[in-house]
């Protein structure tokens, strides 16, 4: 095989870095809206006197909503552009932001959460993709891998938000805490505009020129520019030797006929891509995640910490710790390849996730005791459990689902696992402390190890390793071997 885009052409683009840096801040934003609801729902639970139940809703409601952002954005990014989606996502999260903010009751505060939900679906979509696309196939998990680094941190500014507002008077406090997005909401929203389109997309609309000119500047020289152009031309159905700034593209539709191929009449490689995606966005949530970063104060108080501040202090820990190990695996996922991390990742949730659930369970049997070995192991479990989410399934989920499909697939192909992802996080969201109550916290932890298990499993099988590859030669590696001889001998 001839050398091609895929083999890698040098280090890191540092005009692609700053592009991937300014997409990656509306997860930032997302990130903080995430880890701040921990604490806030503290004080919003005192001051409207709401129950578990409602308290669940008010975590949850947000991915709901982001659900049907994220299920918009697909074919809103085909339409207008990734980088106007972008703008789009700032946009409407700042009006959730605000609404958030201003809260005057209980059905307010649920309004901001919708609204915000919506942005960050198109976000949690858009950002992925936006950076797989300008990317070069040796550093793409680096700068894919962006948004979720992105997310870590807002959570540990969330976090750290608790714990500096805690002091404030209980109706001014957690509205302070929720509004403040809408600030850098709007000079992203801005500063988004001063950023280049996507050259792919760019492409899939004839407007070659255009393409050329942002391709040559997030590439590490001509060759390489070149390869990746002449891969994009190709996939698009156009002439190598075209040099025209723009060309007439038969199947520039806008996103036109693109679910048929994802949903009603895919091919096996189409299939197998939606099957990896939709899987590694399932199992994402379906394993637990989302119960510690919503509700560690819960954790830390059924395993004997009843102080509030010290609470929220040990949540602060956990966005240390997700945060540490989010750059860890960013630097980590182009040399050690997807594959490797995800498998040690959900290995090591696994244990730690069997061991959480056993040490609530051991001071849930103790009642009116304080059992200091048994609360340290569950603040260790908990953040093993936190590393190791972290180091790969945390991150791997957002680079891999953005890179395997096809050009004219990918944003809306990437739009069904986030729509997916933000299910599952509800679901989890809004039934953690119910299950809990039912089965007790440490019995929930037990089932979240179980559905790990589950996961590895599922990913051993139906996972191959992207490293290295151009987007343009994901089809080859997803076209299961009977097709692929199926085909050669038809020829």
């Amino acid at each position: 095989m001839e050398k091609g885009v895929g083999e890698g052409h040098g280090g890191l683009n540092k005009y692609a870095l700053g592009c991937s840096l300014v997409a990656s801040m509306i997860s930032i934003i997302f990130g903080y809206d995430t880890g701040v609801m921990s604490g806030a729902m503290i004080y919003v639970k005192d001051e409207f006197h709401i129950g578990d139940g409602k308290t669940e809703i008010l975590a949850g409601i947000l991915n709901l909503c982001a659900l049907v952002g994220s299920l918009c954005a697909g074919r809103t990014s085909d339409a207008i552009g990734r980088r106007y989606t972008i703008v789009l996502a700032a946009v409407i999260f700042l009006m959730g932001s605000v609404l958030m903010g201003y809260g005057p009751n209980y059905g307010m505060l649920i309004a901001g959460r919708c609204t915000a939900g919506i942005g960050v679906g198109f976000a949690l979509m858009i950002g992925p993709v936006y950076s797989a696309e300008l990317s070069s196939p040796s550093t793409r998990g680096f700068l894919t891998g962006l948004p979720e680094l992105g997310i870590s941190i807002g959570i540990l500014l969330g976090y750290l938000s608790n714990y500096i507002f805690s002091g404030l008077p209980l109706k001014l406090g957690w509205r302070v805490m929720l509004g403040i997005p809408a600030i850098p909401s709007l000079f992203l929203a801005i500063g988004v505009l001063k950023m280049p389109e996507s050259p792919r997309w760019l492409i899939l609309q004839g407007r070659l020129g255009e393409a050329t000119k942002i391709m040559y500047k997030v590439s590490n020289g001509a060759e390489e520019a070149d390869a990746r152009l002449s891969d994009m031309k190709r996939i698009a159905g156009i002439d190598d030797k075209c040099k025209d700034d723009v060309v007439k593209i038969e199947t520039a539709t806008q996103g036109k006929g693109v679910w048929r191929e994802l949903l009603i009449k895919p091919t096996p490689t189409v299939r197998w891509m939606l099957m990896a995606a939709v899987g590694i966005h399932f199992f994402e949530h379906a394993t637990g995640i989302e119960a510690v970063v919503l509700y560690s104060h819960r954790i830390v108080e059924a395993a004997g910490i009843e102080d509030k501040r010290k609470q929220i202090l040990f949540t602060v820990g956990v966005g240390l710790t997700k945060f540490i190990f989010v750059v860890t695996a960013t630097f980590l996922v182009d040399r050690v390849g997807r594959r490797k991390l995800l498998l040690t990742s959900v290995g090591g949730m696994v244990i730690s996730l069997f061991g959480l659930g056993t040490f609530l369970t051991i001071v849930h049997q103790h009642p009116g005791e304080r059992i200091v070995w048994a609360l340290v192991l569950s603040i260790i479990t908990t953040y093993t459990f936190v590393m190791s989410f972290n180091i790969g399934l945390g991150p791997i989920t957002w680079v891999y689902s953005a890179e395997i499909f096809p050009m004219k697939l990918r944003a809306q192909g990437a739009s069904i696992g986030v729509a997916v992802n933000r299910l599952m996080n509800a679901m989890v969201s809004m039934t953690f402390l119910t299950i809990s109550n039912a089965i007790t916290i440490g019995g929930a932890f037990y089932m979240f190890a179980g559905i790990s298990v589950m996961a590895w499993l599922f990913f051993f099988v139906f996972c191959p390793e992207t490293k290295g590859k151009s987007l343009e030669e994901m089809e080859q590696l997803f076209t299961p071997k009977s097709s692929s001889t199926n085909a050669n001998n038809s020829k």
